[in-house]
């Protein structure tokens, strides 16, 4: 579906209202609704099925997520990334201490992850406390980027004002000489961080608008082990 141009409407709303909405064609596995024992009892089964279908489906980069954050002060940020990995503890994303995520999540540890599937009308939102990876994690992730990106990531004051844009090339010229200098480099400045979930929501778009969600909610220490399913109203 084409949509006009925004001038051909009379004013933004109408414009944005005929934007077309979720696929005409959802995935065939759609989302199981409990009590359906097809539904996973863990989230992280259920979020890899759903990742590889989407890398499947050529799904451009379907490993980036929005990752949002709340800073000393209570406000909210947030920005896209990269994830790293998925493991039993949780959904992995690293960063350069001296960026501003890192502080905000050393003032406030807690982030929620949200990973959109425009293609497959999918979308996981992942909630929780964020623990700091051990230093063998984070070496591990530094030495899989790419001798630029690692050069990038140790010379790079992120966000920080940047007066001369030869002052950038001249850091990362000098940090990619380090790097070619010593392939077991790592930045003292990266970190690996794991979300550690306490809530994982799984929705799938309807193209008429009856979307289904499901909820993994973690069991509170002492209450026992595993999660709690629930179908939410969309």
């Amino acid at each position: 579906m084409t949509v006009p141009p925004r001038e051909s409407f009379p004013d933004t709303r109408g414009w944005l209202r005929a934007f077309p909405g979720a696929p005409a064609s959802p995935p065939s596995s759609g989302l199981p609704m409990p009590p359906d024992p097809a539904l996973p009892a863990d989230p992280v089964e259920l979020f890899l099925s759903w990742l590889e279908e989407a890398a499947a489906a050529g799904v451009v980069e379907p490993q980036v997520a929005t990752l949002a954050t709340v800073d000393a002060s209570g406000a909210p940020d947030a920005r896209t990334l990269l994830l790293k990995d998925v493991t039993e503890r949780g959904w992995w994303f690293s960063s350069d201490l001296r960026s501003p995520k890192a502080g905000q999540l050393d003032a406030n540890p807690a982030a929620a992850l949200t990973f959109y599937w425009r293609e497959q009308g999918r979308q996981v939102r992942v909630r929780g406390a964020v623990r700091r990876g051990d230093r063998e994690v984070s070496a591990r992730d530094f030495l899989d980027r790419s001798v630029t990106a690692r050069a990038v990531a140790a010379a790079s004051l992120q966000s920080e004002i940047l007066t001369a844009v030869g002052d950038y090339d001249d850091a990362v010229r000098v940090a990619t000489a380090q790097v070619e200098a010593d392939r077991s480099f790592v930045s003292t400045t990266w970190q690996a961080w794991c979300l550690v979930p306490v809530t994982v929501e799984f929705w799938h778009a309807d193209p008429g608008r009856r979307h289904l969600r499901v909820r993994y909610r973690r069991i509170p220490p002492g209450e026992g082990a595993g999660w709690h399913i629930d179908a939410l109203w969309p």
